[in-house]
């Protein structure tokens, strides 16, 4: 690290959050704590000046001694800096600190404020060595004299500063060391020391720009540039004649000096810095007289920090700040991650597209309205060959607002990351019928056309039914009404006959999805899904700890067919880009770069991508889920959006049982989104049913109503710009095939691995999914 690197900035002075009235170590405080021990005062100044044998007595020779013990070495780290959080287009979105401050080089600050500063807290800054002995004894012969003078030159404050915001940073508030509060003739003794020594090893220019860099002006600004934003919403470089008189008499005492709440204070020091400021020759008498002349004028830009101000996306920013917390290469545990992160000065790059998160933001608002019952709604889009998270949207706000859903939780994100650490997601909801084409890929990948015909009027899979599961898990649930069940059900009436496979995915018919699912290994659908990253939103818990984070959706249970498990909209976004991307998973990423205050860059995130599914299967269900938009479920979605009427695009509906959690998840080739609407509250019990939703009554919510528009507005307006190329044409055996009609397997006694317990997956309430007539 060069030397102006290690004076970058420095520490705050903490006086202000123990006396209001205190002195930045500007003044001795106390002074008469110094006459009380004048043979110190005496050896202060003869210990610099001569050789400690040149001074005589015992007192003296002890002092010199002492003084000749203490460390003369001052460890000077970059202070707590202000990190930036940006969009991919480097745009601000929110800035985290717990001291807001940025650092400047010298040449980026107006030369008033150097010479006001100089001025008025230490005018003999270039003839000194770091004390200023000339000015310690005319402190103590004005203090005498009842006029109390402050002694401590430029260097010796910043050395304070420097110590006490080493002391900060570390969480030892307790043990910081304030003029006229609790600093003592040794704790006096070794400041000065210090400053000698630090004059030894920094030009006087990185000293100065160290202290202007540190110095405390208000609890909402700590150095001179975020001094220059708070008060007068300038840059440092830009201030004024009276803008800078003004902030250097601030520094004596931020609290008694405040020109925000101590005007006439302010003034009367701002003056006295000015009238030092010509009387040293550092400006001309017409200078002096208008900067005199203005008044206190401020143009307050409050210092907001953390994701609840953020510029937009407050909630994918609080996704980001759990990332980098909970990730050990910014620290061995929280509290040093916590330090890196809010006072490491990081400037941290994310994928978010502002355009496309302006977009997502206006659907999502738009979906509910005024929204007094409190539904959810949310959108995240993933880009499939990369698995850059695009933008995240819900339509709550994180402050409390009048008339506005306040929530902090996550709508688009799991609860916990894969290691237990908070994410602050609500962990997802109900997915319906989009796991639907997680089946649909398994009968193709067991090389079956998708225009083979299904026995779609079975509505009843007893709990002796022979699934086929080669997976050591136990078959669970079933569907019989003369077995403490119901029969399966679909959303109308007419759909229970045979129907191609593709008639019944882009319809979303449940009894057609398990006469599919009768037909191929459950155990290959676990395969399927597992690899295109689909697990529970919630953890699972096992003697009330956690057992597993991000537990597998089981596929042996058989509800999960038609999406039972709450899932994520962020983790069902990446699924299906699977299907966008030829069969290549691509795990979603936030953060493209770190760099910290130095320019060194630390660990972000790269695509992890991995081949998942068979090409030929991914563009199989491609076709498939075209078909939902072109002539199925999806077809009834307004704005109209299909690649028949736009370009091509892919997706699938889907409700679950209670019309309480609604969607639509699809695709193009280069964007992939989920949208839902629904129920976000406590256990998410509410029914979808005979609601009133920004003014329109609505009988049963289903996922084409609500969520479909947001769908359909969004991709027509960001996805032309991340390419709508045709879809790869499957196969066409796995389209075509030999015509052929294939029956469910009639029941049989129970396998060995069915389980007998009926708790999960025996109601139609488990999991739904219901299509909708096109």
């Amino acid at each position: 690290m060069t030397e102006s690197v290690a004076l970058a900035g420095t520490v705050e002075n903490m006086a202000t959050r123990k006396n209001p009235i205190f002195d930045t170590a500007t003044t001795l405080g106390k002074i008469l704590g110094f006459l009380g021990v004048s043979a110190v005062c005496g050896v202060l100044v003869a210990g610099l000046l001569v050789p400690a044998a040149a001074v005589s007595g015992s007192a003296a020779s002890g002092s010199i001694q002492f003084f000749d013990t203490l460390p003369a070495e001052l460890q000077v780290d970059p202070p707590s800096q202000s990190t930036k959080i940006l969009a991919a287009d480097g745009s601000p979105l929110a800035t985290l600190f717990a001291e807001n401050r940025t650092r400047v080089p010298l040449d980026q600050m107006s030369p008033y404020i150097k010479d006001a500063i100089i001025a008025i807290e230490d005018s003999r800054f270039y003839e000194h060595g770091g004390v200023d002995t000339t000015g310690i004894l005319r402190a103590l012969v004005s203090t005498a004299r009842g006029n109390k003078q402050g002694a401590s030159t430029i260097t010796q404050q910043y050395v304070n500063n420097v110590i006490n915001e080493s002391l900060v940073s570390e969480g030892k508030d307790a043990d910081v060391k304030l003029n006229g509060v609790n600093k003592g003739v040794g704790d006096k003794l070794r400041e000065m020391k210090l400053a000698i020594a630090l004059e030894k090893k920094f030009s006087k220019e990185q000293i100065l720009e160290g202290y202007l860099n540190i110095v405390f002006f208000n609890r909402d600004a700590y150095g001179i540039e975020a001094a220059s934003k708070f008060f007068f919403s300038t840059s440092a470089k830009d201030l004024t004649l009276p803008q800078a008189a003004l902030l250097a008499g601030v520094v004596n005492s931020p609290s008694f000096y405040d020109p925000i709440t101590n005007p006439d204070n302010a003034k009367q020091r701002r003056n006295l810095v000015l009238q030092a400021m010509l009387s040293q020759g550092k400006i001309k008498k017409d200078q002096y007289d208008a900067a005199v002349a203005a008044p206190v004028e401020t143009k307050v830009t409050p210092a907001r920090q953390g994701c609840a101000y953020a510029s937009k996306a407050p909630y994918f920013c609080d996704y980001v700040l759990h990332l980098l917390l909970n990730n050990p290469a910014y620290g061995a545990d929280a509290k040093e991650r916590e330090k890196k992160v809010f006072r490491g000065g990081l400037t941290i790059t994310t994928t978010l597209d502002p355009n496309a998160q302006n977009v997502a933001q206006a659907q999502v608002d738009a979906s509910a309205g005024a929204n007094p019952d409190k539904w959810g709604a949310s959108l995240v889009s993933v880009q499939p060959n990369s698995g850059k998270i695009i933008s995240m949207a819900q339509n709550t706000v994180w402050l409390p607002a009048e008339g506005k859903f306040q929530a902090e939780q996550n709508f688009n994100v799991d609860k916990l990351d894969g290691n237990g650490q908070d994410l602050n997601g609500l962990g997802g909801f109900q997915p319906g019928s989009t796991m639907k084409p997680f089946t649909f890929a398994e009968w193709l990948n067991e090389g079956k056309s998708m225009n083979t015909t299904v026995n779609a009027a079975v509505r009843r899979y007893p709990q002796n039914f022979p699934w086929r599961n080669t997976c050591p898990s136990p078959v669970v649930g079933w569907y019989d009404s003369t077995n403490q069940s119901t029969d399966l059900q679909n959303a109308e009436e007419g759909y229970y006959r045979t129907m191609p496979v593709l008639y019944g995915l882009a319809n979303s018919i449940n009894t057609a999805t398990f006469a599919s699912a009768s037909q191929l290994d459950l155990c290959g659908i676990q395969k399927i899904v597992d690899a295109v990253g689909i697990h529970g939103g919630l953890p699972s818990y096992e003697n009330n700890a956690v057992k597993d984070p991000n537990p597998k959706v089981p596929m042996t249970t058989i509800s999960n067919l038609i999406g039972s498990t709450q899932t994520a909209p962020l983790t069902l976004a990446s699924a299906f880009a699977t299907f966008a991307n030829d069969g290549k998973y691509c795990e979603p990423i936030a953060i493209t770069s770190v760099v910290d205050q130095s320019g060194a860059k630390l660990p972000a995130q790269s695509s992890n991508c991995r081949d998942a599914v068979k090409p030929e299967v991914a563009r199989g269900v491609a076709y498939g889920m075209q078909e939902v938009l072109n002539s199925g479920s999806g077809s009834l979605i307004q704005p109209r959006i299909s690649t028949k009427t736009n370009f091509p695009v892919a997706a699938k509906t889907g409700t679950n049982d209670t019309n309480g959690s609604t969607w639509v998840v699809g695709y193009t080739t280069g964007l992939a989104t989920a949208t839902w609407f629904g129920d976000p509250l406590g256990g998410q019990t509410r029914v979808g049913r005979n609601i009133t939703v920004n003014g329109k009554f609505y009988t049963n919510v289903d996922g084409y109503m609500i969520a479909g528009p947001q769908f359909a507005n969004y991709m027509l307006a960001v996805a032309p710009a991340y390419g709508t190329n045709p879809f790869p044409a499957p196969p066409s055996n796995l389209v075509s095939g030999a015509p052929t009609v294939r029956n469910n397997p009639s029941p049989a006694p129970a396998p060995a691995t069915q389980a007998p317990a009926p708790s999960t997956g025996s109601n139609p309430g488990d999991g739904n999914g219901n299509g909708k007539k096109p």
